[in-house]
């Protein structure tokens, strides 16, 4: 499988774009009643987005497109539903990224059918080859920047994908994997690392 070309989120990024989003959402008078998090990645962002701008009502929606790392699973759809009502309510959708779009699209149009009154999107990153743009984002990517972005809460599971895919590439052992991942994803990741989440049996190489 193709190894994509990948770029580190650091928590000083996460930082920026938590800061930049709420300023955007922050006309006087104007903040959603209800933040959505659109889980796994949405969490994060949405509990940084809520406490910045002092709301505590936060519930969780979970909906699935991306199966593993850079992998499309097929069609977004709604795994798991919300555990709140929303009727009449001024909602707010938040993810880490909208990539194709699907799931977060997916995820307004749920909201709006649990009977919000006004149902808003937000995300830190928005590629601009996808389908649905959100009403807030922080930073925008542009289609040929495309890369599969690492936050900093999925990085060991991301890190744990890409170095198994990087053993069906090369040869099965530390050198080779490290090798593969500077080469096709562009980071450089710490050789500890790395070691960590592959098997023992592919561990070998200088130290």
């Amino acid at each position: 499988m193709e190894l994509p070309p990948c770029r580190l989120a650091t928590w000083a990024d996460v930082d920026r774009w938590a800061d930049t989003l709420a300023d955007r959402i922050r006309p006087a008078g104007d903040l959603p009643e209800t933040l959505v998090a659109l889980t796994r990645g949405g969490w994060v962002p949405a509990r940084l987005v809520a406490d910045r701008l002092g709301l505590t009502h936060l519930v969780a929606l979970r909906a699935q497109h991306w199966g593993v790392t850079a992998t499309p699973s097929g069609n977004a759809q709604i795994t798991e539903g919300l555990a709140s009502r929303l009727e009449g309510r001024d909602v707010l959708v938040v993810d880490d990224i909208t990539d194709t779009g699907q799931s977060l699209e997916l995820a307004a149009r749920h909201v709006r059918e649990m009977g919000a009154a006004r149902v808003r999107s937000a995300t830190f990153l928005h590629i601009t080859h996808s389908q649905f743009v959100p009403t807030y984002y922080a930073e925008e990517i542009p289609r040929d920047s495309w890369v599969w972005v690492i936050f900093p809460w999925n990085y060991w599971e991301d890190l744990r994908t890409l170095s198994a895919r990087a053993l069906t590439i090369g040869a099965p052992d530390l050198e080779s994997v490290l090798r593969i991942l500077r080469e096709r994803c562009r980071v450089d990741f710490p050789r500890a690392h790395v070691a960590r989440v592959l098997p023992p049996q592919n561990q070998t190489g200088n130290p």
